[in-house]
């Protein structure tokens, strides 16, 4: 009976030591990059529509506009503001609540004063329709509300005593960019269209209000939702802003947590093009391509989604999401009173800890591996399926806080198990065969002392490889026609990469990452990663007939190379670690693997890999390349053998060329000297696409930078 209790007793420790140490982490804030993650899992899972969905709809000016006024019209970009009074005047005739332009007009019209004109008379004449004005903390012309500009409806009573308590640093700002006196005078209101992302670069939360010139500025959504009902009543409290009986739950900086309805295109989103020439039908006399009615009684937002206009941002729910639609999910969120709110923290430690205590016990007095394994699943499930009741009640219930803690528990529990067994040295072997590579492993049986938190900064060669569409592919296939698939695919290139004295630091999936010069010194680090990594494609090109007759599809891999200092060593918790690397070197390695797509390459490398390597391979520079993440740029290559480049030498120099005139803002010629090999180098059909998007209009300050703008 003792020992029944003394296993109690220890299985409780555990739980409770792993309780503190993951909510501490918790805390600290060191969870959220992977909270994140999972929320947006729950996000993509389970948005839906609300009751308030349908009350939106949006004018998107997409690509095919673009294409339509060029076409048709010989319009360039920009267009006359004339255009925009006319898809007012259709939002006025269709008899829309209210209208909002989610564009900054700060500049007057380059085709004159009378385009303004006629977009401000079709402004004042609608009369519900909401400009944009942007907040800043250094940009912005302006540090008074200018006169002209409409006054504001929001003026929420207690303003003064919330901002005792709120967090002013994000919310007060001193510096604005207003439209032009001509525009502003025709608009019912302003809202401010300024976004904060998460600092993942995801857009989960929305500003409600923030502060200019003594004023509270509502977000472009709720200014909206004023223009249509300019007598509201508004107050302020700590944790909620009241507008009209409709609760707001903000936080300190009066943030809410956005309930998202679906991907980009949930809501009922027409094309500019169509609004415009829907217009003029009706002005001709004509039976219209869109029926007004459509819109009637609808709160309408407008907006880009056309790719080059900058305006597509990160969601929960997908990479790319126009900007307009956080906007519109705001007042869709506002309107169905469906906001999220985060779990109050005394109540998520409470869970963790019960989670915890009742996990260490049961392990403990399990004995069989078995046994143990089906407990610790069980109890893995239950925070997966108690988030998804907490999505439906509008909470949002920390997920990695609760696993972090169970995994920590069973970690604990296992190695005071093993410990008073006498097993550790099994233990520690079994367990990081799993995922180091051998060499590590019999440094670690030499040197157990190395077992603990910690790590060294080291000049490594970081490889990133992925397979290319392998999601479509896995679909297609049994659960074990796909493990074997991996199994296969992951040992031949493995092999390459430990003949090569590399390091696989995992598997994510299809994925590989792996690296040189770390635990063992590889002096040829770079080189011996690029020789990998062709070996890998040399070998994949080799077996890909033979996975094309088992799966019905070709495979083919896109990888990353960088060179840089990194911290590699062991990575974790005091309970559980991974030898493994960290760094802005290790992210851009990652960054170029993804990079790859956008250039139709499959080997990709950085400039400061290039520099170290001496003449095997040819490399061919591919761009100046801003990736997500990174303020400076960074020149990107191709590497290619000898034979190759001989075979491509004639297509290789007219791509060399058409990337100098590229550079040089030329984009006329280096769409033509791009456009003569674009059928048979996907890079230079690259080029030439981002040439007829640039259209021959030099951006200010240019540098021949291609921008990323996702991961």
């Amino acid at each position: 009976m003792n020992r029944f209790y003394k296993k109690i007793s220890l299985g409780a420790a555990a739980g409770g030591i792993a309780a503190v140490l993951a909510v501490v982490v918790w805390l600290l804030g060191w969870l959220d990059p992977w909270e994140a993650q999972t929320w947006d899992w729950r996000v993509r899972l389970l948005a839906r529509p609300g009751p308030a969905t349908e009350q939106i709809a949006i004018i998107l000016l997409d690509q095919n506009s673009l294409d339509w006024a060029q076409r048709e019209n010989g319009l360039s970009w920009p267009w006359p503001r004339e255009l925009y009074g006319a898809i007012t005047d259709f939002c006025r005739r269709a008899g829309a609540k209210a209208l909002a332009f989610d564009v900054l007009y700060t500049e007057p019209s380059a085709y004159g004063v009378g385009d303004d004109a006629a977009f401000a008379q079709a402004l004042a004449a609608y009369g519900r329709a909401t400009g944009a004005l942007f907040l800043g903390a250094e940009s912005g012309a302006q540090t008074h509300w200018p006169a002209q500009a409409p006054d504001l409806h929001l003026k929420p009573e207690g303003l003064e005593r919330w901002l005792a308590t709120a967090d002013t640093s994000r919310l007060s700002f001193r510096r604005a960019s207003f439209p032009i006196e001509a525009l502003a005078t025709g608009y019912a209101l302003l809202g401010n269209v300024h976004l904060d992302p998460d600092p993942d670069g995801v857009y989960r939360r929305a500003q409600t209000l923030q502060l200019f010139d003594n004023r509270a500025v509502p977000a472009l959504g709720l200014a909206l939702y004023l223009a249509a009902t300019p007598s509201v009543s508004a107050r302020v409290k700590p944790g909620e802003l009241i507008i009209d009986d409709r609760r707001l739950p903000i936080d300190d900086a009066g943030r809410v947590i956005l309930r998202f309805r679906g991907p980009a295109g949930t809501y009922a989103t027409y094309s500019a093009a169509a609004v415009l020439q829907s217009e003029i039908q009706l002005r001709q006399g004509a039976p219209p391509n869109l029926d007004p009615a459509l819109l009637k009684d609808k709160y309408v937002l407008f907006g880009f989604s056309a790719p080059g206009l900058y305006d597509l941002r990160s969601a929960p729910v997908g990479g790319i999401y126009p900007g307009v639609e956080i906007h519109a999910t705001l007042l869709d969120n506002f309107l169905s009173q469906d906001f999220f709110q985060p779990l109050p923290k005394g109540v998520t430690v409470t869970l963790v800890l019960l989670l915890t205590l009742l996990c260490g016990v049961v392990i403990s007095l399990f004995a069989h591996p078995a046994a143990v394994g089906t407990g610790a699943a069980l109890f893995f499930l239950v925070p997966v399926g108690l988030v998804p009741v907490a999505y439906g009640a509008g909470l949002w219930l920390p997920l990695v806080v609760q696993e972090t803690a169970l995994v920590l528990t069973l970690t604990t529990g296992l190695i005071v198990k093993y410990a008073t067994e006498g097993r550790q040295k099994r233990f520690i072997k079994n367990a990081f065969s799993q995922y180091l590579s051998p060499a590590v492993i019999e440094q670690l049986i030499r040197h157990p002392e190395r077992l603990k938190l910690g790590g060294e900064r080291r000049e490594l060669s970081i490889f990133f490889s992925d397979l290319q569409g392998f999601t479509s592919i896995s679909e297609g296939l049994s659960p074990e026609a796909l493990t074997q698939l991996l199994n296969d695919y992951l040992t031949e290139m493995t092999e390459i990469i430990h003949q090569e004295q590399g390091t696989v630091d995992k598997y994510e999936g299809d994925a590989i990452i792996a690296f040189w010069n770390a635990p063992l010194n590889v002096p040829d680090h770079a080189l011996r990663a690029v020789r990998a990594a062709m070996r890998c494609q040399q070998r994949l090109a080799e077996i890909r007939p033979h996975f094309a007759e088992r799966i019905g599809k070709e495979l083919h891999m896109r990888i990353g190379l960088n060179s840089g200092p990194a911290v590699v060593g062991n990575m974790g918790s005091h309970s559980r670690f991974d030898y493994t690397m960290l760094g802005d070197a290790v992210n851009l390695a990652a960054r170029l693997e993804g990079a790859n797509k956008q250039f139709g390459t499959y080997t990709m490398l950085s400039e400061q890999t290039a520099r170290r390597l001496d003449t095997t391979f040819r490399l061919r520079e591919l761009a100046r390349l801003a990736v997500v993440g990174r303020n400076e740029p960074v020149t990107v290559y191709e590497p290619m053998s000898d034979e190759a480049y001989q075979t491509r030498k004639a297509h290789l120099e007219r791509f060399r060329l058409g990337l100098q005139a590229f550079y040089q803002g030329d984009f006329g010629q280096a769409g033509d000297l791009f456009q003569s090999i674009a059928e048979v180098d996907p890079a230079a059909a690259a080029y030439l696409a981002q040439c007829r998007l640039l259209n021959n209009a030099v951006p200010e300050r240019w540098q021949g930078v291609w921008k990323l703008t996702s991961k």
